[in-house]
């Protein structure tokens, strides 16, 4: 019997420790932050420019903290503002999504779509989010808004990525060039044709923009000579661990660049080898799925991007 006891009362500690954790990780989710980085990338002598990175907010109209957040986004006036897709967490989800982002969208703008923007999300088996490439084939797909959402986002001036080429002015007369693909995930990239988008001639810089930061997307990125990538899709892992890091980036992204600042195909900050390498900007994200609520040693997001001079 006291083997027994000691067994039951072993149990019961890893089970505490394990709903512990569940709640812990539950509450993880909602608390938002918003990350600064500098990037030393625009010619000598330009002034900065701040680039608001807003990533996988997965948003439902439930979720009253998520719309307080993202409403209070505005308040950090940043010139140019990079959607990457998967803003979608609920069929409904389009009125209160508009709602949140209605300050944000005066600003300059570019997005390109994520797979959680045309569908809808489903119940998975969570396992399944631990392999390497947790893509679910098969199934009922739920059609969501897309085109109401990409409407409401050209309407107010943003410029469409999906495989497409762009020009976005800011407000101080500068423009900045892009180019982006449309969700990689859902294997709809296309890269556009070779070119620069008219009147790109006399940007400051040239970004290139996709949701899911496949490899193949990244080559093609870095082969059109952009000189920042910006991706998202990753959740930074959603799950990590300490002094390990995202178990998994749901793409063929190694797990080192999850999130944060790097240089791509090689390290850069600054050019400690990958000397040949542009910058690579991956945001963890604001959201998960409605269905596993839950993010642990990784904070929900968004990104202020601090564009710099180079050499300063």
């Amino acid at each position: 019997m006291g083997t027994l006891g000691n067994v039951g009362r072993a149990l019961g500690i890893v089970g505490g420790i394990a709903v512990a954790g569940i709640a812990y990780a539950h509450l993880e989710s909602k608390l938002f932050r918003v990350r600064r980085v500098t990037v030393p990338v625009l010619p000598p002598g330009q002034r900065p420019i701040r680039i608001l990175h807003i990533a996988d907010l997965h948003l439902t109209p439930s979720q009253r903290t998520k719309q307080a957040w993202v409403r209070s986004l505005a308040a950090l006036e940043p010139d140019l503002v990079i959607n990457t897709g998967d803003n979608f967490g609920h069929q409904q989800s389009l009125a209160p999504l508009l709602d949140v982002l209605g300050q944000l969208m005066d600003a300059p703008g570019a997005f390109v779509m994520g797979s959680n923007d045309y569908y809808a999300p489903s119940f998975k088996n969570p396992a399944r989010y631990l392999l390497p490439d947790a893509r679910v084939e098969g199934g009922e797909k739920v059609p969501l808004p897309t085109e109401s959402l990409r409407k409401a986002f050209t309407d107010a001036g943003w410029v469409d990525l999906d495989n497409r080429r762009g020009l976005v002015e800011l407000r101080d007369g500068r423009t900045v060039g892009l180019v982006g693909m449309d969700d990689p995930h859902l294997d709809l990239d296309v890269m556009p044709e070779p070119g620069r988008a008219p009147g790109e001639e006399d940007a400051v810089l040239r970004l290139g923009v996709v949701h899911a930061p496949y490899q193949r997307v990244l080559n093609q990125l870095k082969d059109d000579d952009v000189d920042a990538i910006i991706a998202g899709h990753t959740h930074g892992g959603q799950l990590c661990l300490p002094w390990y890091g995202a178990l998994v980036t749901n793409c063929d992204l190694d797990r080192g660049r999850a999130s944060g600042l790097h240089g791509w195909p090689g390290p850069r900050p600054d050019r400690e080898g990958g000397e040949d390498s542009t910058w690579l900007h991956v945001s963890a994200g604001a959201g998960t799925s409605p269905y596993t609520q839950v993010r642990f040693a990784c904070p929900p997001e968004a990104t202020l991007m601090t564009l710099t001079a180079r050499g300063v």
